[in-house]
């Protein structure tokens, strides 16, 4: 692009003008510098010789203590730093400040004794030295041999010339800027006012004369120069009109001469045509240029425009997501406490955010400073949770866990001191891994590999997963905490389970056999993890309540009263109540107060039946019963298992679910199954006979 003439010449004066009050103001600087220097070595000449003459004056009326007065009232004065007297060798013999007498001048300066006087000037101060010579009437009190008696030193403080120095130079600067933009507004001005009016003022009758119209009359001012420029613009422009008219009137005699030529009227029609055409067709050609410039001039603000909004939506659109993924995986992790189903959850939302072909979680164990990759996806080859890698220094996940900070490798070509071939038999080219950490605390790292679509990754996506791992990390180890509280609940409760089955030698094993019975029949029907954990727990804490039953009732081997049946049968109530603090084991306590329900409601202790009884209680119900059946009590021997499985026919849909008994008996008829079944123990005493309770499992106390 070409800036204005204007511009320019006011560019170049300005320049100019700088250049020049700059150097003036420069060197008028340094002659007020060198002026005040002077006036400084004048003054303190005159001082010094007032001072000298006082001095001699004193002494040789004998007061020479008034020499320490007229040193103080110097000293008072503000620009004064200090004056004394010392001798040759550096002793101060008098000084404004009394303390100073009789110590000694460090490094006096050679220079400093002077035939007569001697100025310096450092660091912001001015000092002078001045002799005080032995004359005629000091005879009396000094030996004529000596030269001089002592060197009066003066130092004066700088500050006031310094600051009326920078004042000055302000000044300058100020005057300087003021006049150069003084000088170029003028210039401006008349530039504007004599040169630039006047050639705009040109263009303009330019334009309407390129438009054909030659009647334009133009008349210039302000310079004899610009006047004359418009005298001879309108001089041309005549000049071309008067060639026009004189063409076209030979054109009109050269057409009335080919008219009076019969024989080329047809010619001269058909080259009037063509010239018409012609002309219409170089007037379409000018228009269609024009239109096609405009056209191209909207097309390129367009597409502008376009790249712009397409940046800002596309940055917008990076924004929203982040903020959404962040959401949704804050909402999703806060909402669920199984340890397992949160990596799977975080894994895969980072996967799918990072646009990652690999992802997985590093479990770091600090006592065995060893590592595990857990929840790892899209990987072609299955990895089992829980596989240990080494730690090593090629290792990114080690590399983060020793640095506590995240790491980015863009190209693995340019980290060569890192794995291409990962531990899980994985090819590395692009790479994130971030620590999970809780305070100082790291428990692991998350990593993605490899973009989807083989770009590079970037800080902006490392800040992401940086993001997503503060989340998670503390998702992680509350549900580390969750999950070792219900352990800690389960171990407790299931040690009283064993303390219970401990005391009769008759239901020792019972809960581990139920449980198994009970995981069969549920893995057949194939329930999500989440209802197998229900279950396992229900079985291994069902008779939780005998806690609060009396152990002789427990271990009696004589018929029971109904009043001792009543309170037996109190046992799943006793269990829901221990159980009731415990928030995550509500559907576990629901199952082990109805694992005596009966499926025809007949049952205890709510004669609850049906779809209301839940699906592990009836579960439940048919494994404790079968494992009742084939377990040896003090009042029986133990059924067959054949006996056992044509009492749980005989009483489908009456106290089990009749389309779960089909279901069990398949189990109990795999070979496998019955091959690994737990045999309870013999009795410690032979069994002795006693009225049975009842002869069908309904009826077997349990």
């Amino acid at each position: 692009m070409y800036s204005s003439l204007k511009v320019k010449i006011l560019t170049l004066i300005t320049v100019i003008l700088v250049v020049i009050f700059s150097t003036a103001a420069y060197l008028n600087y340094q002659k007020q510098k060198e002026m005040l220097q002077e006036i400084a070595n004048r003054n303190t000449a005159v001082l010094i010789e007032t001072i000298r003459s006082s001095i001699g004056n004193a002494m040789l009326s004998g007061r020479s203590d008034e020499i320490a007065n007229i040193f103080a009232r110097i000293k008072s004065r503000e620009f004064v730093k200090s004056i004394r007297i010392i001798d040759t060798n550096g002793r101060v013999l008098n000084s404004a400040v009394k303390e100073e007498i009789g110590k000694m001048v460090p490094d006096l300066d050679e220079r400093a004794i002077p035939r007569n006087y001697n100025f310096f000037s450092h660091d912001g101060v001015f000092e002078s030295y001045a002799r005080i010579g032995n004359a005629p009437q000091c005879y009396k009190c000094h030996s004529p041999s000596k030269d001089t008696l002592g060197l009066l030193e003066i130092r004066l403080s700088l500050d006031y010339m310094t600051g009326f120095l920078e004042g000055e130079r302000e000044t300058a600067i100020i005057a300087c800027l003021l006049l150069t933009l003084l000088v170029s507004g003028i210039i401006a001005l008349f530039l504007t006012g004599y040169v630039e009016r006047p050639i705009r003022r040109l263009i303009s009758y330019m334009k309407e004369v390129e438009n054909g119209r030659f009647d334009q009359q133009i008349a210039l001012k302000g310079s004899i120069e610009m006047s004359t420029l418009g005298e001879s613009f309108n001089l041309m422009v005549g000049r071309l009109k008067g060639l026009i008219d004189s063409t076209c009137a030979q054109e009109r005699e050269l057409a009335r001469a080919q008219e009076n030529l019969k024989h080329h009227q047809e010619t001269d029609a058909m080259n009037a045509r063509l010239e018409e055409q012609i002309r219409e067709i170089e007037n379409l050609n000018v228009s269609l240029e024009e239109r096609i410039e405009e056209i191209e001039e909207a097309n390129y603000k367009i597409a502008d425009l376009a790249g712009e909004l397409e940046d800002k939506n596309t940055n917008l659109e990076k924004a929203v997501t982040k903020l959404s993924t962040l959401y949704r995986l804050g909402l999703a992790i806060n909402g669920t406490m199984e340890i397992d189903s949160l990596l799977n959850l975080v894994v895969k939302t980072t996967i799918d955010t990072m646009q990652a072909q690999i992802g997985y979680v590093v479990l770091y164990d600090a006592e065995r400073g060893s590592l595990s990759v857990t929840n790892i996806m899209g990987n072609d080859r299955p990895i089992p949770n829980g596989t240990r890698i080494p730690m090593k220094r090629s290792s990114v996940s080690t590399w983060v866990i020793e640095n506590r900070k995240p790491l980015l490798i863009a190209d693995i070509e340019a980290s060569p001191h890192f794995d291409r071939i990962s531990a899980l038999g994985f090819e590395t080219k692009s790479a994130i891994c971030v620590p999970l950490m809780v305070k100082e605390e790291i428990i692991g790292t998350i990593t993605v590999i490899n973009k989807v679509n083989n770009t590079k990754y970037n800080h902006e996506e490392l800040e992401l997963l940086s993001t997503i791992a503060a989340q998670a990390s503390i998702a992680i180890k509350n549900a580390k905490l969750y999950d070792e509280q219900q352990k800690t609940y389960l171990n407790t409760i299931q040690a009283l389970v064993s303390a219970i089955e401990a005391n009769d030698s008759y239901t020792r094993g019972h809960s581990e056999r139920v449980t198994r019975y009970s995981l069969a029949i549920a893995r057949k029907l194939e329930l999500p993890q989440e209802r197998l954990e229900v279950i396992e727990r229900a079985a291994i804490l069902h008779d939780i309540g005998k806690i609060g039953i009396n152990m002789a009732l427990l271990n009696k081997k004589d018929e029971l009263t109904p009043e001792e049946v009543a309170e037996l049968r109190q046992h799943p109530s006793i269990g829901m109540k221990i159980l009731e603090p415990i928030e995550f084991l509500h559907d576990v306590r629901l199952c082990i107060g109805q694992h005596h329900e009966r499926f025809d409601a007949q049952g205890y202790p709510g004669r609850l039946g049906g779809d209301r009884l839940l699906l592990e209680s009836r579960i439940l119900a048919i494994a404790d019963a079968f494992d009742a059946m084939t377990s040896e009590r003090p009042y029986r021997k133990p059924l067959g298992l054949a006996d056992a499985i044509q009492e749980l026919r005989d009483h489908a849909g009456a106290q089990f679910d009749p389309g779960l008994v089909p279901i069990f008996i398949t189990i109990l008829k795999d070979p496998d199954f019955v091959a690994d079944l737990p045999r309870p123990a013999a009795p410690a005493e032979p069994v002795v006979p006693v009225a049975p309770q009842d002869c069908a499992p309904g009826r077997f106390v349990v």
